[in-house]
């Protein structure tokens, strides 16, 4: 049996029946259940609760959604300018969740949720579009093959399913591990790209100290038990980084593992990080202190920042460290008065005295032109 069948049956059952193995122990806001039917509450199987991360007015988009829990506690959090989007491939699952959206969107005085069928790791294809023309034009040549291949190339592009940079909040709660090694760069690529600039993430899911070797990857009960198909520690943070993520933050770790397999311990952690802005590098004399307490850190883009120093950054730099997930631990230092944009040419660990801060009228300092 392949992962992804052993996944489906595994939570078609899960959707009928309560599976106690497939959750661990997670304590969830009181306030945002009382509005949940008991049967979402009950077969809901998760590690962690991303929905604390959710804010007014935000898109939500939550990953292998089951039966709605999560999107239901978030649809309260968005207000009535958010909404939430919850993705699931498997058809019990939707079921359940859908099976309450009336009742629930009465509750919260509109229809802020939507299900949707498609696969977490090709957020670009609607897979009940797809079982509508299969249904129409069923497939017996290669011609048929052709035509399909080229009507799903023009629906990924023209119609996807999640549109690019449409989303302010990626959750997931313990998922990503069910997705085939093979196809999980291609998944972190896509929350990537569905994402809108400075869109963030927030995702729960379990995590080995060790790599899994390939007997246990092989063990359909152990894959779709979140165990075998969980990402390493470091290959976790990782993938997030090579597709491009910054200020990636394990923001809980469990100290005690979930399950211990062969020595090796799995266990729930849950991952927050940040989609950059895209936004060019300018310099318009702004500059940033690291308060500590270490004596330098080093950032997603490789800047150094030594404690206490006043560092010269450019206008987009100051934004990330002032107003995002680092502003806890920056001073920004705004110039009298912004100079006029520029390319941004400084070299490494330049240092702003304070007479550019100022306005002073001094010698050529750091953040000079090249």
């Amino acid at each position: 049996m392949s992962t992804k069948a052993s996944v489906l049956e595994r939570y078609s059952a899960g959707a009928q029946a309560v599976q106690a193995s497939l959750c661990c122990p997670v304590n969830y806001d009181d306030a945002l259940l009382e509005l949940l039917p008991q049967e979402i509450i009950d077969k809901d199987y998760g590690c962690g609760d991303p929905s604390r991360y959710v804010r007014e007015g935000d898109v939500v988009l939550d990953l292998g959604s089951g039966g709605g829990k999560i999107c239901y506690m978030a649809a309260q959090l968005v207000g009535e300018h958010g909404q939430v989007i919850g993705i699931d491939m498997n058809d019990d699952m939707l079921a359940l969740a859908r099976k309450y959206q009336e009742e629930m969107a009465a509750k919260l005085g509109q229809d802020r949720v939507r299900f949707c069928k498609g696969y977490i790791q090709d957020l670009a294809l609607d897979l009940s579009a797809l079982e509508g023309y299969l249904a129409d034009r069923p497939v017996s040549s290669a011609a048929d093959y052709h035509r399909l291949h080229d009507w799903i190339y023009e629906q990924r592009h023209k119609h996807p399913l999640i549109a690019d940079a449409s989303v302010d909040l990626v959750i997931s709660n313990c998922v990503l591990n069910l997705v085939h090694d093979d196809e999980k760069q291609q998944m972190i690529g896509e929350i990537h790209r569905v994402l809108k600039p400075g869109g963030r993430v927030a995702i729960a899911d379990i995590v080995s100290d060790e790599a899994v070797p390939q007997h246990l990857k092989e063990d359909p009960e152990l894959w779709s038990g979140c165990i075998s198909g969980a990402f390493q520690e470091q290959a976790f943070i990782d993938a997030f980084r090579n597709a491009g993520f910054m200020a990636i933050k394990l923001d809980k770790w469990d100290s005690q593992p979930w399950q211990v397999i062969e020595g090796i311990e799995f266990r729930s952690v849950t991952l927050t990080a940040v989609k950059g802005d895209g936004e060019v590098c300018l310099d318009r004399g702004h500059a940033v202190i690291y308060k500590g307490p270490f004596s330098e850190v080093r950032d997603d883009e490789g800047h150094v920042f030594p404690r206490g120093e006043r560092m010269a950054v450019c206008e987009r730099t100051y934004r990330q460290l002032t107003e995002g997930p680092y502003s806890q631990d920056f001073i920004g230092i705004m110039p009298q008065q912004l100079a006029e944009p520029k390319a941004w040419c400084a070299p490494p660990g330049t240092r702003r005295p304070p007479s550019e801060t100022k306005g002073a009228s001094h010698g050529a300092g750091g953040g000079g032109c090249c």
